[in-house]
């Protein structure tokens, strides 16, 4: 029996990043501390070993570790980077004919193999470069942003009418909260219960059950168009691919084609910034004056996933009396504001506020293996005269969309709705095909 739903599928790949991320980075972490220098950290331990006096030799050391493990993160980054981009392409690309089973398939194997890799570098103390190699490896058969294209197109295929794809699309964003809420929360409490073997374990099952599901139980939300789909060559996949994109410009006037680089231009500008600088809140939080420790990273990140339930409500309510666009500006606005206030924070408490604002209507899913990279080698190269400046940079960059979206909403009052133009657009190319 065939299921015809990848909302089980989305939760448990959700249950897996929210929870190895962090685990991964703080595992990074101590192993370079330690293999830095003299000095331990113990799993058991309720305190962050962190020194806030700027005498003390632990101080300086502690500075060390930050940069080595941010240039560190920056070469896994960069290992993915070119495989992870070819991989997308090409897997989602092909799904559009091939079935969406197949990425999802492929990105799950990935993300499994290096899961079970970390499992057993951990348990063995292997050299930690080798997570470069199996980041690479992994990078071939795809990553999070191919897993989750397919399953958003996966949805998009079952969902003829809008008001249901929208509906969908909603609760899998309120899914999205509770999941990664929970187990960010939780994660903490993992790390300092269970070890890092354990909680990887626990990873690499969580992925284990979503591959077979995908395998063995999940419906392809293509199926009727299988005997055409064989029949379709990767080279025909790639013609299709651009000619669909040439086709939505050319038939566009100059106003129009200005008004779609504008809004992909903004995009892209938003998270890059975005995403670029996530990864670089666990090492903030680990270094002084926070000092926080793996319990606290927890709840900073479950703080962080309860945006989603605001950006639940805040587009169902503000909805009935305000412009899509105008609810870009708030959520860019609060971005901003968080940025600046994590640059300052010297408290948990106002690192909590900061955390809120930072992730508002902030999908940090959505990938940005190039901007990872980025903030990375910036937090290397900045964090020994200001720590904050990556997050001040970020509240400076986001002006650069908000500005952006300022230019969309005049074009737009000439041009009509762009959302109704990319929609027709793309609907006539594909009657005239």
């Amino acid at each position: 029996m065939k299921i015809p739903f990848v909302e089980p599928v989305i939760c448990l790949s959700v249950f897996a990043v929210t929870l190895n991320s962090p685990l991964t980075t703080q595992y990074v972490y101590r192993r370079i501390w330690e293999e830095t220098g003299n000095y331990s950290i113990a799993l058991e331990s309720n305190t962050s070993e962190c020194a806030k006096n700027k005498s003390s030799p632990i101080f300086a050391f502690q500075e060390e570790v930050q940069k080595k493990v941010s240039l560190f993160n920056l070469e896994m980054d960069i290992s993915g980077l070119i495989p992870g981009l070819v991989s997308t392409f090409v897997f989602l690309s092909h799904s559009d004919h091939g079935g969406r089973k197949f990425p999802l398939i492929l990105s799950s194997v990935g993300a499994l193999a290096n899961s079970a890799w970390l499992c057993l570098l951990s348990y063995f103390a292997l050299p930690i470069q080798l997570l470069i190699a199996s980041t690479f490896i992994g990078a071939l058969f795809g990553n999070y942003t191919t897993f989750l294209g397919a399953s958003f197109a996966y949805i998009v295929d079952q969902c003829k009418e809008k008001k249901q794809r929208t509906i969908r699309i909603a609760i899998i964003d309120f899914l999205f909260g509770v999941v990664s809420g929970l187990t960010g929360l939780s994660s903490g409490y993992f790390i300092r219960g269970l070890g890092f073997v354990w909680s990887f374990l626990i990873v690499t099952v969580a992925l284990f059950v979503n591959l077979i599901y995908i395998l063995l139980f999940l419906e392809d939300s293509m199926k009727e168009s299988s005997s055409q789909n064989i029949s379709v060559s990767w080279t025909e996949t790639f013609k299709n691919l651009f000619h669909r994109t040439y086709m939505l410009f050319k038939n566009a006037s100059g106003e129009q084609q200005s008004l779609c680089c504008l809004l992909l231009f903004t995009m892209i500008t938003y998270f890059f910034v975005t995403i670029g600088v996530s990864p670089i809140f666990v090492l903030y939080e680990l270094d002084s004056p926070l000092c926080w420790d793996e319990v606290l990273i927890g709840y900073g990140s479950a703080l962080g996933s309860v945006t989603f339930f605001s950006s639940f409500l805040g587009i169902w309510l503000f909805s009935y009396c305000m412009e899509d666009i105008h609810m870009a500006f708030i959520g860019t606005f609060t971005t901003m504001v968080g940025m600046a206030m994590t640059a300052f924070a010297r408290t948990t408490l106002m690192m909590f506020l900061g955390t809120m604002f930072a992730c508002l209507a902030f999908l940090e899913t959505l990938g940005g293996i190039t901007a990872v990279s980025t903030f990375n080698g910036i937090y290397s190269a900045t964090v020994a005269w200001c720590k904050g400046f990556v997050f001040l940079l970020s509240a400076v960059l986001l002006l650069i969309p908000a500005i952006s979206l300022c230019v969309i909403k005049y074009v737009s009052r000439n041009t009509g709705s762009y959302v109704l133009l990319i929609q027709e657009e793309s609907s006539e190319d594909t009657s005239d095909r």
